[in-house]
């Protein structure tokens, strides 16, 4: 006879994950924010090995990758090359780590500062998303390899008008 736990779907467990902290801190706040750094986290730092791996099966089977994302594969692992495999794991452990940290840091801000943004306001639309997105979207550049004030605007500008938008539409899906 099974149990409860096995007779649950994927689907059962996605949804019960925005009712439980992964984390208990002790604050909403807190919880938010930490849950939020953690998820984005570990979805950059599987990103990072999945673009890696693709990256040596097309070039492992002859590809041309030309067509391909080729200056973020020659900057992120430009060490990965090569014959010795633990200078190209490590280089594979870093640049997950890196993105692990960035995705982590934009979900945790953006998250963290909405999440403020309607305690203080009262409500939540598309100012605290446009808010949130801007401070996102500029320390996800400052902690990129290029500083530049104009990268950091962008990236602001960028990060405000994708989360307002997507806060926008979401009250018409």
């Amino acid at each position: 006879m099974g149990s409860r736990l096995d007779a649950r779907t994927l689907k059962d467990e996605v949804a019960s994950m925005d009712r439980r902290p992964l984390l208990d801190l002790g604050h909403p706040l807190l919880n938010r924010v930490a849950d939020s750094f953690i998820r984005a986290a570990g979805v950059g730092a599987a990103r990072a090995v999945s673009r890696e791996a693709y990256f040596v099966a097309v070039e492992g089977m002859g590809g041309d990758s030309t067509g391909l994302d080729s200056t973020a594969k020659r900057n992120h692992f430009s060490s990965a090359r090569g014959d010795d495999g633990q200078k190209s794991l490590d280089a594979v452990v870093k640049s997950a780590s890196k993105e692990a940290i960035q995705w982590g840091l934009a979900a945790g801000v953006y998250s963290g500062i909405t999440y403020g943004l309607r305690e203080a306001r009262g409500h939540h639309d598309w100012k605290n998303s446009a808010i949130a997105g801007a401070i996102a979207g500029a320390a996800v550049a400052l902690t990129g390899d290029n500083g530049h004030s104009d990268h950091v605007v962008h990236f602001a500008i960028t990060g405000a008008a994708l989360s307002s938008a997507a806060t926008m539409l979401s009250g018409i899906f």
